[in-house]
């Protein structure tokens, strides 16, 4: 979730993600809302599915 556009809320997602999970790789956005509040945008959400790599060698 941003305040500011889609790119951030998902720049935020890939962010937070990366403290948990290594080697992301790439992404698909599955869906982009928005919610509006007196005809302006106040927060832009994002759903993606993250792709990573696994590290067989940590096991």
């Amino acid at each position: 979730m941003s305040d500011v556009s889609w790119k951030d809320a998902i720049n935020k997602t890939i962010s937070e993600a990366s403290k948990s999970i290594d080697y992301i790789n790439s992404m698909t956005i599955l869906e982009q809302k928005a919610i509006i509040d007196g005809n302006k945008i106040i927060e832009y959400h994002s759903t993606v599915d993250l792709c990573f790599n696994v590290d067989d060698s940590r096991k």
